[in-house]
């Protein structure tokens, strides 16, 4: 008996087919997807709601079964031997917003925000009719999020989104630390001292400026950080260069994903992280590897607010079949 995904992928422009092997499952899954990205920071997306014989949305089974989606997450996203992302989104029906959306990284773990992919999500259901709303919500792991999207011709060009007051509570991010507040702290990993601002945006992130970001071997880097004793949940970690108070550059490298070429939460926090230690203006443009993003830190509500584009690339099919 053989158990794999066939996959084949319907390009905008041309088609393609590719093949992976998948883990051993009892029932036949077929994901309908849209691959989307951020400024590159990519991941596959499918509507898990099927309207039933009342007109009304339910799901199959297994968009309720972390464990199962994991494994999906961690195929799909194979850059070799699947469709190639940073992990897979689940777009939910929610009782509380629009829609709910539900995120797992490339290693199978559940991720509780992205900015860069609600950003994709708000596109998403909007141009294909979901919802139709210049103003919507859209459900996360922590917390709902509002989002506003600039359209030309009813195509979406851009996209805003309030991605909350940054957590500088160490129990809150978290982060083993004893003082109210982890700013400019001395850290020891991979070899070399750091000054590390532990903030949340959603997720736990560390973020630290450095003179060259370029100069950095995140491959060795990165996953000492992740795994550091002093983050339980692991962390997102940032790299930052301050070009001036209104620019800066920074490379992410994600837990449970490594470096992209794009963080939406990890941009918003190293803003917050700039404007605490007195390095950046309260707005500033934030250079990626995969192009820029707006962020701006309110001073009358306090919350973040971030502003960049969100991309299709191509819609397929993939179906886990055993037999």
């Amino acid at each position: 008996m053989s158990n794999e995904i066939k996959t084949r992928a319907y390009f905008l422009r041309e088609p393609a087919a590719v093949e992976l092997t998948a883990l051993a499952t009892s029932e036949v899954i077929s994901l309908e997807f849209t691959k989307m990205h951020g400024l590159g920071n990519d991941y596959v997306y499918t509507f898990t709601g099927v309207k039933n014989i009342q007109n009304e949305y339910e799901e199959a089974a297994w968009c309720a079964d972390p464990e199962k989606v994991g494994a999906i997450a961690k195929l799909v996203s194979d850059r070799h031997f699947g469709v190639g992302s940073d992990g897979l989104v689940l777009i939910r029906p929610s009782q509380e917003a629009d829609v709910m959306m539900d995120m797992y990284n490339s290693d199978g773990s559940r991720g509780l925000m992205c900015g860069n992919a609600i950003r994709c999500v708000a596109r998403y259901v909007y141009e294909r009719g979901y919802v139709r709303k210049q103003e919507m919500t859209v459900e996360t792991l922590s917390g709902i999020k509002t989002i506003w999207l600039d359209l030309h011709d009813d195509h979406v060009t851009g996209v805003t989104v309030d991605m909350g007051a940054p957590v500088f509570d160490p129990a809150a991010i978290p982060v083993e630390w004893s003082g109210e507040r982890m700013i400019d702290q001395r850290l020891i990993a991979a070899g070399s001292i750091w000054q590390v601002t532990a903030v949340s945006m959603g997720n736990p992130h560390a973020v630290i400026f450095v003179d060259d970001p370029e100069e950095l071997d995140l491959e060795k880097i990165g996953p000492e950080f992740e795994k550091h004793r002093l983050f339980p949940q692991r962390i997102n970690t940032e790299f930052v260069q301050v070009r001036d108070r209104k620019h800066l550059r920074m490379r992410v490298w994600e837990r449970g994903s490594g470096e992209t070429m794009a963080c939406g939460t990890g941009s918003c926090a190293s803003l917050a992280a700039a404007v605490v230690n007195g390095l950046a203006d309260r707005e500033a443009v934030l250079e990626l590897n995969g192009g820029d993003l707006t962020i701006k830190w309110s001073e009358v509500d306090g919350h973040i607010y971030m502003t960049g584009p969100a991309s299709f690339v191509f819609d397929g099919r993939a179906e886990i079949v055993i037999g």
